[in-house]
């Protein structure tokens, strides 16, 4: 079975149990801790053995699974601490952005190169490293995904497949899926209008309020085998933005990604 997940990052200006209560009473399954330094910390990696029995305790009383780790970053330092960190929390999946700027050469060589170092780490550690295009960077479409899935061939190694960024690629996510679906670990999931860089306002992120084929996407996803996490990645809430602001955009795409899921019998 699927199961669903939120990045806490949608609840950025909340604390982590105030996060994890209400993406519970959504029905969600798990939580995608956000450790993203500079936007939301739910997840200080640099300290997290402080935080560790706090942080499963605020999973174990919500019921919700700590599905995987979103640190962005694959600088050394920071990168090695959130492996060590989700070895220590059961944490399965960590998951990066590519860094560099697209369509340099030298970008891409370096951020694969990079890649297979941390995934070795990972795999040390008992953790799966996963990497997803993202607009503007040096792995941001399916060529790009898939000669990263050629250079790095260790098991920990996996791509996190967001339909949002490869349709802001200029790609049909439902098609570009098929492609890469033997590697993905990992999906992150929101919808978006047009194909702009940015994913827009966050209730235009809630799934099936933009112009994604997310059934389409989700139908590929099924029948491609995935058993994965499937979590809801929603950015950009401000202190303008209520807990009812938030909770509505996670509890709307739940209703609609459970019941793709469940036609599919996904779920």
């Amino acid at each position: 079975m699927i199961r669903l997940g939120v990045n806490t990052v949608l609840f950025k200006e909340f604390d982590l149990a105030t996060a994890a209560r209400m993406i519970a009473r959504a029905g969600y399954d798990g939580m995608e801790l956000s450790a993203i330094h500079g936007m939301c910390e739910h997840l200080d990696v640099m300290r997290w053995r402080e935080q560790k029995d706090e942080i499963l305790r605020i999973a174990r009383e919500n019921n919700l699974a700590l599905l995987s780790m979103e640190v962005a970053t694959l600088e050394e330092e920071r990168l090695t601490a959130a492996l060590e960190a989700a070895a220590g929390l059961g944490v399965p999946i960590v998951n990066v952005g590519p860094g560099g700027k697209k369509d340099v050469p030298e970008d891409l060589e370096r951020s694969i190169e990079t890649l297979k170092a941390r995934a070795a780490k990972a795999e040390a550690l008992g953790v799966t490293l996963c990497v997803k295009a993202h607009v503007g960077n040096a792995i941001y479409n399916t060529p790009t995904t898939l000669r990263a899935m050629a250079e790095i061939t260790s098991p920990a190694f996996g791509i996190d497949m967001d339909p949002s960024h490869i349709h802001r690629a200029g790609e049909n996510a439902e098609e570009a899926l098929p492609a890469v679906i033997r590697r993905v670990k990992h999906i992150h999931i929101r919808d978006c209008r047009g194909r702009e860089q940015g994913p827009g306002p966050i209730e235009l992120q809630a799934c099936g309020r933009g112009d994604i084929d997310l059934f389409g996407y989700c139908k590929a996803m099924v029948e491609g085998g995935y058993d994965g996490p499937v979590v809801l990645e929603v950015i950009g809430a401000t202190p303008q933005h209520s807990l009812a602001d938030v909770s509505v955009v996670a509890a709307e795409s739940y209703g609609y990604l459970n019941a793709i899921l469940k036609q599919l019998k996904a779920r």
